[in-house]
């Protein structure tokens, strides 16, 4: 892990740092293509196919979907504090979700014009949970949960299937507890065509949502076309703004905590104090041999960790809206200080005991967030992902006599005499 100078930050790091979104998909590009046209004319038989090529995993027609049974019996491979555990996440991610729901409204903009949103949730969504180093039960929890608050009645998941050809418990108990209507074992660019087309087994979705692998993201949007897809998910990050009042191993475990998700990832404090830089570079190489995930967690700290010496907080927050982190954690004397000149980030944790890992399991907030920069113009994943808005007008004649002049005089001046006789054709047969 490297320290820096904020001018040499400027100089070797800063471009890499702002490029991290961008990523190359040409090379697979016609192999996705491929594949998502085999599943659009062959169905089922194409995901058979690569489950066997991609995850050396023979499966029937029959053992595409998983059933009731095994949904069932995946709660007894599980210890009673984990299942209690994702029931409790569940709770506190229903919580925050539910909060973010807006009712209907409407209003007179003039007397006897009323207008208004309602909100209709989409029919269907699926998500993608890749399997990777480890299966994410919580990310089931986090994409699914919401569509489920407001109201969609068909909420599937696809994954990869496991080397015995069955799926992971945990991921099937977090999909029951979330209300998952349907599990199949398919993953990769397949399982996204199957999702955005259909086959004879998996339904087609109006939105995939979830994270994947360059080949996930590449036919997520290769479909983006014919079906809604969430933001492109990239490597995690994290961004820590720190002063002399951090405690050193709090922030190595968070730099680090982020570090074990990806070689590619990225983890970068931001500090006044060149004591508290040497003391975080001391306890990361000490935590880091401890981690299972540790030759993971080198890579990574080898090619995106970074400590950089600035010289004030003011520096830091122009670093962190530039940067637009997907995770910003604040650990500083005054932490909503600083984060009231936050305008660029994922998710922003304040204070020292509020670990960007509370975010990602247990405290409500949801864990999809954007990466690569996009949340300079991005959100995180919320209900809002879910429905569609509809913007309805009710007029009253008193109403309709209020807006007609106006209205004529602008049609006329853009000349569409079609929408002037719309508007005055109504005031010719109106009663006197």
């Amino acid at each position: 892990m490297r320290i820096l100078t904020s001018q040499e930050f400027k100089e070797k790091m800063l471009d890499a740092v702002l490029n991290r979104g961008k990523t190359d998909l040409s090379s697979i590009s016609s192999s996705v293509k491929k594949i998502i046209t085999d599943v659009r004319e062959n169905g089922d038989e194409a995901l058979l196919l690569y489950t066997e090529k991609f995850d050396n995993v023979r499966l029937t027609k029959s053992k595409l979907k998983v059933t009731k049974k095994e949904i069932e019996k995946s709660y007894e491979k599980l210890e009673t504090e984990q299942i209690n555990a994702l029931k409790k996440a569940a709770l506190n991610i229903t919580r925050f979700h539910e909060s973010q729901i807006r009712n209907a409204w409407s209003l007179e903009t003039t007397k006897g014009v009323t207008v208004g949103q309602v909100t209709r949730p989409l029919s269907s969504v699926g998500v993608y949970t890749p399997r990777g180093e480890a299966s994410y039960p919580s990310s089931v929890l986090m994409c699914a949960i919401p569509a489920k608050i407001v109201g969609i009645k068909k909420i599937i998941v696809c994954s990869p299937p496991r080397k015995n050809g069955y799926t992971n418990p945990a991921l099937l108990v977090a999909a029951d507890i979330a209300g998952v209507t349907e599990i199949y074992r398919v993953g990769g660019a397949q399982a996204i065509a199957a999702m955005a087309y259909g086959t004879e087994t998996v339904p087609k979705v109006d939105k995939i949502i979830g994270p994947g692998n360059v080949f996930v993201t590449a036919a997520k949007l290769e479909v983006s076309k014919d079906v809604a897809i969430d933001i492109p998910a990239g490597p995690s990050e994290v961004l820590i703004i720190a002063d002399e009042t951090a405690n050193a191993s709090f922030v190595a475990a968070d730099l680090l905590a982020q570090a074990e998700h990806d070689p590619r990832a990225w983890a970068i404090l931001l500090t006044t104090s060149k004591d508290l830089a040497l003391a975080v570079e001391k306890e990361v190489r000490k935590q880091w041999e401890s981690l299972s995930r540790k030759e993971t967690v080198k890579s990574s700290m080898q090619t995106g960790g970074l400590i950089v010496l600035i010289k004030n907080l003011e520096e830091a927050v122009d670093y962190a809206n530039l940067i637009a982190p997907e995770h910003l954690q604040i650990l500083t004397r005054t932490p909503r200080k600083v984060f009231d000149k936050i305008q660029s980030a994922g998710a922003v944790f304040l204070g020292q005991y509020s670990p960007v890992a509370f975010g990602d399991y247990s405290a409500g907030l949801n864990h999809v967030l954007p990466t690569g920069g996009y949340a300079k113009s991005y959100s995180g994943l919320s209900t809002r992902d879910f429905v569609k808005t509809i913007n309805f007008l009710e007029c009253s004649k008193k109403g309709y006599l209020s807006l007609e002049r106006m209205t004529v005089t602008l049609a006329k001046l853009e000349g569409f005499n079609g929408h002037t006789r719309s508007v005055s054709i109504r005031g010719d047969k109106s009663e006197n």
